[in-house]
């Protein structure tokens, strides 16, 4: 079971990494393309600074809200990537293929910029809900209640 962590420290050591390490992570998100980085990486860093936050608060404290609220936006992600994919395809070309992005009022070098940003952001949520939904789903509290339920 992810119980809240009974020091101090740890709390307040907490409060002060897991939002740096949510703001690096988006950092890595939306700088990967001009560098080492991207959706996926942003995504892991974000998943673990919700795990790290969920091994130190517990997941029933207000510190870890943003934990619950990950996971009811499970698919958004998926939605995000197929939804840009599904725009190129409108516009006349092929799957992500972001010079056919229809956004009006771009130019080609703006489109494929901001194709390129919401296909990470979608990689990024879904990689972050996976990571945490594998961390509670590991918990030790869904096994008790497996247990007595079945």
């Amino acid at each position: 079971m992810i119980q809240a962590h009974d020091s101090v420290i740890v709390h307040t050591l907490g409060r002060m990494v897991i939002p740096v390490a949510q703001l690096f992570g988006f950092y890595v998100l939306v700088f990967g393309q001009y560098g080492p980085g991207g959706g996926f990486v942003g995504g892991v860093i974000l998943a673990a600074s919700m795990i790290l936050a969920l091994l130190i608060f517990g997941r029933h404290q207000p510190e870890s809200r943003l934990v619950t609220k990950v996971l009811q936006g499970d698919g958004v992600g998926l939605l995000i990537f197929a939804g840009v994919g599904g725009l190129c395809l409108i516009g006349g070309g092929q799957f992500l293929n972001y010079t056919h992005l229809q956004i009006p009022g771009l130019d080609e070098a703006s489109r494929h910029f901001v194709g390129i940003l919401l296909t990470q952001f979608g990689v990024a949520a879904d990689v972050a809900v996976t990571g945490v939904s594998i961390a509670i789903s590991l918990s030790a509290d869904n096994k008790t209640e497996e247990v007595s339920h079945g």
